[in-house]
């Protein structure tokens, strides 16, 4: 392709510009065919497969279907109907959690899935929306919609409480330099990176000058070259060193989720975690983590369910495990949190979080009084939203920030307000919803992410996995894969100092965002007469 394109006639570009006229050319269904195939299409770079090639014509082909847009409508449907392919297809393991309890649950699939999956492509139908609006073309038109797509992706996290899940930006995840870059511009600069490389060759067919089209090419290789030089020099630069005097243990009991909250089976699970805990090599073990609700029980006011926990604590050590919380009996009006609990040896409660960003239709259902629905954790009670992000003083341990399940998601959000900076970031979760599908995947690809962003290890316990020790720059120190029972035993690496999205958060990829529009609406006026 490269040396195609770099020959010096123009016919040189003949059938790159070819191809870039006929899909340009579609209408109608054919137009909203070609836009849902390539955006399914770039669906396989996500991971675990992470194939990122497939952006290339997918992503060209999304710039040339924009081109022949002749209307406001047609603009928006075509990033719409790209983005409903991205997300209902990498959304399909949602599907998984209703069919653990199938007679109740299996006919809201679709909604789920195709429907999520709708309305989270509104947001990246409104960045082709701004793109045509803009009326550049060339490289301007791909400026545009790299900085429209990252205002859309940050916008996507917090509408509505807001799901950022698999922005675009996560496909880096398969290229452990590339997503150095997230240390200085976050996920969201990822995500207009991802635009402005992949995007960018559909500018070539516009038949440009050799110059241009030099300069273009050049741009691509730039980028690309500098991100990884960057991302090498990065992570030679921070070996993982170790927290000295904290041996963790994650306990990966792999319980299927319609076993989880049986009641003939809670005790057995509960004991099934402590004999784990006490097992081969727990001698060297100062802290043991459990995965989410892996303590079924109201640990703070079941004293004998608290007292078992505390039989898994090393010697002068902890335990940290999920388990639900409730309002004690005849205080109203009754609540129900889901909550990280660290216990001691002595069954004292040292150390608690309350889940801040609930699951909607998972941990309470939206509109209760209006949608006839049950939510799919048991019980009848909504969960309630904790107090806000907060870093925990644990004995033994450096400051933590704690997740709970999707809570690790959320770009720019692990520190609280008036909180201090944790050393390390702990996710607690429970995949088991989601079987052996590409969810646990993502999910883990998204703690990743915020690792790097942060330059915070991240320790991750899941009941069927994936649990993991990932160091500050997303090195992988120990992990126990998806479906295994087991534990992991190791070291808490040691963070490294603050980067520059950790210290101005979400304002650096809002500023580069900026910068492209400018940049493209400011090109729309130095088109040559060629173009």
């Amino acid at each position: 392709l490269a040396t195609t394109l770099w020959r010096g006639s123009p016919s040189g570009l003949g059938a790159w510009g070819g191809l870039a006229s006929r899909v340009a050319a579609l209408t109608g269904w054919r137009r909203m065919a070609a836009a849902l195939l390539l955006g399914a299409l770039a669906t396989l770079a996500l991971p675990p497969l992470g194939l990122l090639p497939v952006l290339l014509p997918s992503l060209c082909g999304l710039v040339w279907l924009l081109e022949g847009a002749r209307s406001r409508r047609a603009a928006f449907a075509i990033g719409w109907a790209w983005a409903w392919a991205w997300y209902a297809i990498g959304f399909y393991w949602i599907g998984n959690a209703m069919l653990v309890d199938p007679d109740r649950f299996a006919w809201m699939i679709p909604f789920a899935t195709l429907g999520l999956g709708g309305v989270q492509a509104v947001f990246i139908g409104l960045a082709t929306l701004a793109t045509h609006l803009s009326r550049t073309g060339g490289v301007a038109r791909v400026l545009v919609l790299a900085g429209a797509w990252t205002v859309m992706e940050w916008v996507r996290a917090w509408f509505l409480t807001g799901f950022p899940w698999n922005p675009l930006g996560s496909v880096w995840d398969a290229v452990p330099q590339v997503l150095q870059l997230a240390a200085l511009a976050g996920v969201y600069g990822l995500c207009a990176l991802t635009v402005l490389v992949f995007a960018l060759p559909a500018a070539l067919a516009d038949f440009l000058p050799r110059r241009q089209r030099g300069l273009t090419m050049a741009a691509v290789v730039a980028l690309l070259a500098g991100a990884f030089v960057f991302g090498q020099a990065r992570l030679s630069a921070h070996p993982t060193e170790a927290v000295p005097g904290v041996r963790l243990r994650l306990v990966q009991a792999a319980i299927a989720q319609r076993h989880m909250w049986r009641d003939d089976l809670r005790q057995d699970q509960l004991l099934d975690h402590v004999e784990m805990s006490r097992g081969p090599g727990a001698e060297q073990i100062t802290h043991v983590i459990w995965p989410e609700t892996a303590a079924p029980f109201f640990l703070d006011l079941d004293q004998p369910s608290r007292a078992l926990v505390a039989a898994a604590a090393p010697p002068g050590g902890l335990v940290l495990t999920g388990a639900p919380r409730i309002t004690p009996q005849g205080v109203e009006p009754l609540k129900l949190w889901n909550s990280l609990m660290a216990v001691d040896g002595a069954g004292r409660i040292v150390g608690l979080y309350d889940k801040v960003h609930l699951v909607p239709f998972g941990e309470y259902v939206p509109l209760r009084g209006l949608l006839p629905i049950a939510k799919l954790t048991a019980g009848g009670t909504d969960f309630s939203a904790g107090a806000g992000l907060r870093t925990l003083d644990i004995p033994g341990l450096p400051p933590v920030g704690p997740f709970i399940c999707y809570e690790a998601i959320f770009p720019g959000e692990v520190v609280g307000r008036d909180q201090k900076r944790p050393d390390w970031l702990l996710t607690v979760t429970n995949d088991g919803w989601f079987g052996k599908s590409a969810g646990p995947h993502q999910h883990l690809a998204a703690g990743r992410m915020r690792a790097v962003e942060e330059g915070l290890p991240l320790v991750r316990a899941a009941n069927t996995g994936i649990s993991a020790i990932i160091d500050p720059v997303g090195r992988e120190m120990q992990r126990l894969d998806l479906g295994r029972r087991g534990v992991v035993d190791g070291d808490l690496p040691r963070p490294v100092p603050p980067t520059l999205y950790g210290r101005w958060g979400n304002a650096v990829p809002l500023s580069v965002a900026g910068l492209l529009l400018l940049l493209g609406i400011f090109g729309r006026f130095m088109r040559t007469p060629s173009n």
